[in-house]
């Protein structure tokens, strides 16, 4: 029984075991089934702000996942899932982009679908163009728009433009050189082929205003003829004195009407709120012609004012000055009306044919003119200096006394050996020099940078220039002031003598003169006419030039000096006077010397300089000084010659004398030690013996 009921148990755990199996279904056979991706398309979503941005989203059944081929030439695609998109920027164009999906299997279909990028042209472009207010040929050039790139602008004013580029926010500025209507075009650009474009006229004038000088190209002075008057402007044909610009204006006085002139607009109106003085310079053929000058409204002329002056030279530039402190300010005035000679009916010939120029409003009467003294000093007086042959002078101070009032003028280098400075303008000084055959005499102080340079004085009518005199002084001493003395009854060689029936109302100075200029700088100051002559004395420097001077020799054992006209005029000694020293047989020490009219100052310069021209070379020459009672007060220097048959100069150092002993004579000794025969071989000239 109990068998039975174990195999029934068995029986039933057997069966129970059975029935809790797993059943394991593992056929995949419909994936392996599933076809490619199918209907692919995409949606191309195109930005409309000109970016170029492009949102692709791939769309197909059966697909999980796209590479998409931009068709723009990038090379590695992008990979999306299904659901999905990717953004690219696109240029303006079409494109082929190519979709390749893919099923859960790796199975694959492609198409490819055309994209067309186009931008939109830019949208309300603003375009500001404007006439800089510094310069009336320059124009600034700004814009914006939507859906632009950048902007490029042309300006119009040559062939063959090639535009500027700009950005928005930027501002573009051209300057124009010639006035007149130019068209000024700005394009903005979309990035693609989509274009917007604005032009403007921009009108460029050279507006016609106070002062008139008539030298720029691009104004256009429009002179308004009237009963016989006839004004141009033309190139200078009386460049000099005040003025050496190169345009000018013309008046011809033609028949027609005694009152016949011209007039000018300006661009704006005359402001008289704080200038109220005319000043224009005029050439007239005489003097006292009348000259007007007449300003008036441009509506009605019956507004106007004016004032007449007559010329007080001929054949000369002057400045004339028109007063118009009484105008009404309260009118308004943009003509100016020239007239000449109202009264008188012109015939249009020399007579009657004057230069204009410069015509300006000031807040002053000019200067007074220069007149001597000349101490650069006072107050109101018009020091203009004209420089010439390249000189240079300017205004300056006094290197020993910054409260003085001075002129600086340098010879530059290359300058003529002419090259001059007139003291004042080509007009002269306001009342003649006094000089004549009794008093002749001029002194001018001047800090020269060597001794022994050439000044010269030239006097003149400043009409006629050929009614002139000229003389010289030479320099003494270096950087230090000296007054030198310019004597117009001893000429300079070669030049005309002192005339009493002339008028010499105008000189000139010439510094260094007959030398190139080398940038030597002169200061001078005190330009004078002393009403008693100068007698001058015999003192250093002694260059033997002085027609009024006799230079007295002295000669012992041999030696015989004496002043001759310069025979060996070349190299460092031009000059037309030299001393001329021949040692004789007598005693190796043979010379000759020469009194000063005063001791020898040694307080400060203590180095003698003498030109020489030796005939050979290793030629001793000894330069001695003495006291005048004694001859034991002495002391010399002897140096030696190194060159034959030209001049040289030789120097002395006299730095250990004793200053508390007094010297008066110059001696001069050649070869001491040995004895002369009077021939060419003991034949020496000298000259320019100088203290510095």
């Amino acid at each position: 029984m109990n068998s039975i009921k174990y195999i029934l148990g068995f029986a039933l755990l057997l069966a129970f075991t059975a029935g809790c199996n797993k059943v394991t279904n593992d056929d995949v056979s419909f994936i392996e089934s599933a076809t490619a991706p199918d209907k692919l398309t995409a949606l191309f979503e195109i930005s409309q702000d000109n970016t170029g941005n492009v949102t692709i989203t791939p769309n197909g059944e059966g697909a999980n996942s796209y590479e998409v081929y931009y068709g723009d030439g990038t090379v590695v695609p992008a990979k999306v899932e299904s659901g999905k998109n990717t953004s690219h920027k696109y240029a303006e164009g079409v494109y082929n982009v190519k979709l390749v999906a893919y099923n859960v299997t790796g199975k694959s279909t492609e198409t490819t679908q055309k994209l067309t990028v186009s931008f939109k042209a830019p949208e309300n472009l603003e375009v500001t163009a404007v006439i800089d207010p510094t310069n009336n040929f320059k124009v600034n050039v700004s814009a914006k728009a939507l859906y632009e790139t950048f902007f490029k602008v042309y300006f119009g004013d040559v062939a063959n433009e090639v535009p500027q580029s700009f950005l928005e926010g930027e501002t573009i500025s051209h300057v124009y050189t010639t006035t007149g209507a130019h068209t000024v075009r700005v394009v903005a650009l979309s990035g693609g082929a989509a274009t917007t474009e604005v032009t403007k006229t921009m009108t460029i004038v050279d507006p016609v205003l106070l002062p008139l000088n008539f030298e720029s190209p691009t104004i256009n002075y429009i002179f308004n003829d009237f009963d016989g008057g006839n004004a141009t402007v033309v190139s200078n044909p009386q460049s000099n004195g005040i003025n050496t610009s190169a345009k000018v204006g013309k008046m011809v006085k033609n028949p027609g009407q005694v009152w016949g002139g011209s007039w000018i607009g300006l661009s704006s109106s005359i402001d008289f709120s704080a200038n109220k003085y005319f000043r224009m310079k005029v050439f007239s053929p005489r003097v006292g012609a009348k000259v007007l000058l007449k300003v008036e409204n441009a509506a009605n002329a019956a507004f106007n004012f004016e004032k007449e002056v007559a010329t007080t030279v001929a054949n000369a530039w002057e400045d004339l000055v028109f007063d118009y402190t009484a105008i009404n300010t309260a009118n308004t005035y943009e003509h100016i009306v020239l007239i000449f000679d109202l009264g008188t009916q012109g015939d249009g010939t020399a007579n009657f044919t004057f230069l204009f120029d410069d015509i300006r409003l000031t807040n002053s009467l000019p200067s007074a003119q220069i007149n001597l003294p000349v101490t650069f000093d006072a107050n109101g007086v018009n020091y203009t200096m004209t420089d010439f042959g390249n000189n240079q002078t300017v205004d300056g101070t006094d290197p020993l006394n910054n409260a003085n009032k001075v002129k600086i003028t340098t010879k530059a280098n290359g300058a003529e050996t002419w090259a001059g400075t007139t003291i004042g303008t080509s007009a002269g000084f306001a009342s003649a020099i006094p000089v004549n055959t009794t008093t002749s005499q001029m002194s001018v102080r001047v800090y020269s940078p060597a001794a022994g340079l050439h000044i010269r004085l030239k006097i003149e009518d400043h009409l006629d220039p050929n009614k002139s005199v000229e003389t010289e002084a030479i320099t003494g001493a270096s950087n230090t002031w000296e007054t030198l003395i310019f004597d117009f009854i001893n000429p300079a060689p070669g030049t005309a003598a002192i005339n009493n029936g002339y008028t010499y109302d105008k000189a000139s100075i010439f510094f260094d003169f007959g030398n190139a200029g080398t940038g030597k700088v002169f200061i001078w100051d005190d330009v004078k006419y002393l009403a008693t002559n100068v007698v001058n004395g015999i003192a250093l420097p002694l260059d033997f030039e002085s027609g009024s001077l006799t230079y007295t020799f002295n000669d012992f054992d041999g030696g015989n000096a004496t002043v001759i006209s310069n025979p060996q005029s070349s190299g460092i000694n031009t000059s037309a006077k030299v001393g001329k020293m021949v040692k004789n047989a007598g005693q190796v020490w043979g010379g000759s010397w020469i009194g000063l009219t005063s001791p020898i100052d040694f307080s400060v310069k203590k180095t003698f300089k003498m030109k020489v021209f030796s005939p050979r070379a290793g030629a001793k020459v000894l330069l001695k000084v003495e006291n005048q009672n004694d001859g034991g007060i002495s002391y010399e220097k002897e140096v030696t010659t190194t060159t034959a048959g030209a001049w040289e100069l030789l120097t002395f150092d006299f730095s250990a004398i004793n200053t508390a002993n007094s010297y008066q004579k110059v001696v001069l000794i050649f070869d001491l030690g040995t004895m002369g025969d009077g021939t060419a071989n003991f034949t020496f000239l000298f000259d320019d013996i100088t203290l510095n």
